[in-house]
C-alpha cells in the first residue's frame, strides 16, 4: 500500500511494524466491508489518540466523502452538510456514564462495560497503551475476546500483556511514553489513510 510505503519512507525506525500495521489495516477494513465498527480506548495521551482517531474515521479526513445519490434523494439539502463515515466509537468519553460507572462499580472495568454494551461479533476493538499492560485496556480485551471482537494493539517495547492477547499488535519503539505516543500518532494516521483510499474514491 502506497501510504504505507511512505510511513516507512518518512519513518524507517517502524520498519519492524510494517507486517503489523498492514494486518491491522486488513483487521479493521473487513470489519467495514461487514457492516462492523470500530471501537477505541486508552489512557491519558492514548485517551486523547482514541478522540483523534474516530474523528479521523467518522468524517472526512484528506477527502470529502460526499453522500450517494440514494442517500441525497432521502436527506434533500441536509445531505450538502453529510460526509460519509467509518462507524468508530471513542470509550474514553461518555463523562456521566464513566464517572457513574468508576464510582459504583469498579474503575478497571470503565472500558470492559462499554465493550460489553457496545461490541458485537465482528467488530473491533483498538486497544492503546504505550506499556502494554493497563488493566483497564486489557479488561476491555478480555470482554472483547468473549464476545468475538477482533483486538488491534498499539503498544511500545515489548508490547507487555497486550501482545500475547491482541489478534494484530502493532509495537513501536520507544524508550518512554512520550517517545511511544510520537509514532503512534504518524502509525494511526497512516491506518486512516489507508482505510480512507480504500472505501472513498474522491
Amino acid at each position: 500500500m502506497e501510504e504505507l510505503k511512505k510511513l516507512i519512507k518518512r519513518y524507517p525506525v517502524l520498519a519492524d511494524c510494517e507486517t503489523d500495521i498492514y494486518n491491522a489495516y486488513i483487521t479493521i477494513k473487513n470489519t467495514y466491508q461487514n457492516e462492523g465498527k470500530l471501537l477505541v480506548c486508552g489512557n491519558g495521551g492514548s485517551a486523547a489518540d482514541s478522540d483523534h482517531i474516530v474523528g479521523e474515521l467518522m468524517k472526512g479526513f484528506r477527502k470529502k466523502r460526499p453522500l450517494g445519490e440514494k442517500e441525497r434523494e432521502k436527506l434533500g439539502e441536509l445531505a450538502d452538510y453529510l460526509q460519509e463515515a467509518m462507524p468508530a466509537i471513542s470509550l474514553t468519553g461518555h463523562a456521566a456514564l464513566s464517572t457513574a460507572f468508576l464510582n459504583d462499580v469498579s474503575p478497571d472495568m470503565v472500558f470492559a462495560q462499554q465493550v460489553y454494551g457496545y461490541g458485537k461479533k465482528g467488530d473491533v476493538l483498538l486497544a492503546i497503551t504505550t506499556s502494554g499492560n493497563s488493566g483497564n485496556v486489557l479488561n476491555a480485551v478480555k470482554v472483547a475476546k468473549t464476545k468475538d471482537l477482533r483486538v488491534v494493539g498499539l503498544t511500545g517495547g515489548n508490547g507487555g500483556k497486550l501482545k500475547e492477547t491482541a489478534d494484530v499488535c502493532i509495537c513501536v519503539p520507544g524508550a518512554c511514553t512520550a517517545e511511544i505516543q510520537e509514532l503512534h500518532l504518524p502509525v494511526y494516521h497512516t491506518l486512516c489513510a489507508m482505510l480512507e483510499d480504500t472505501f472513498f474514491e474522491i
